[in-house]
């Protein structure tokens, strides 16, 4: 059995560790972000050296799950900052903020007038900060911290999913639950600024945005990032053979 007491306190750590500052390109939002002094590895990587008495444990043979969480990634950012702009899209509606990392779209859905907004979000420590930045944000957000793609869709109007196809496994994942979205009759904005595994064959772009992605040099204008509309397969269809025409 895993000694689970000597797993740091993820609120206690975020809020000694991360500092809490305006979002790049989107200064009505503050996020507890991770810089050159967190000691991030301190939280994510605490089972790394074992129990004391230098036995093994399952959990020791884990590898440590990477703090997406603690940076603002260019997908979020352009979803966040077009819902922003454009409150119409989520106002009065029951919103997912699907693969939430820290709740920076969620955050942004619900101070654009969302009636409700999920966060879903596997990893423990972003479960931990989304708590905290809808805290320090003044904004109500329910988190499930589970991975929902494998169920049925919940009881939404609008997932916005920022930031979701980072991999081709992930990608294959989360298309089906995309798609039981769409057949439910739930719609669904994309964040992404093209990377290789986004369905763009399934994509219609809404909007572009210049925002800075993880990774970026500081002080770097950022990358032309896109929102598009999640679009079922068969509409692609009908309007490729209506094109063709």
């Amino acid at each position: 059995m895993a000694d689970d007491s000597r797993r740091p306190d993820a609120v206690v750590f975020i809020k000694a560790n991360l500092r809490l500052a305006p979002v790049p390109a989107l200064p009505e939002i503050q996020l507890y972000t991770a810089h050159p002094g967190s000691g991030l590895r301190r939280l994510v990587e605490w089972r790394a050296h074992g129990p004391e008495d230098g036995s093994q444990t399952e959990e020791h043979e884990a590898e440590p799950q990477p703090p997406y969480w603690a940076y603002a990634w260019a997908g979020g950012a352009v979803l966040a900052r077009y819902v922003l702009d454009h409150p119409q899209s989520v106002a009065g509606r029951r919103v997912l903020d699907l693969g939430a990392g820290a709740g920076l779209v969620g955050i942004a859905a619900a101070k654009a007038g969302a009636s409700a907004v999920v966060a879903a979000e596997i990893d423990r420590n972003g479960v931990a900060a989304i708590g905290l930045n809808a805290l320090a944000n003044g904004v109500e957000i329910t988190i499930v911290d589970q991975d929902i793609t494998t169920g049925p869709p919940p009881a939404v109007d609008l997932v916005l999913a920022g930031d979701v196809f980072y991999g081709r496994e992930v990608a294959l994942r989360v298309i089906p639950f995309l798609d039981r979205c769409l057949a439910a009759g739930i719609e669904v904005l994309v964040g992404d600024p093209r990377r290789a595994d986004l369905p763009l064959s399934r994509l219609r772009l809404v909007a572009e945005y210049q925002v800075p992605d993880f990774g970026d040099a500081k002080g770097a204008a950022g990358r032309l990032s896109g929102v598009f509309w999640f679009e079922p397969e068969d509409l692609l269809a009908r309007r490729g053979k209506a094109q063709s025409l």
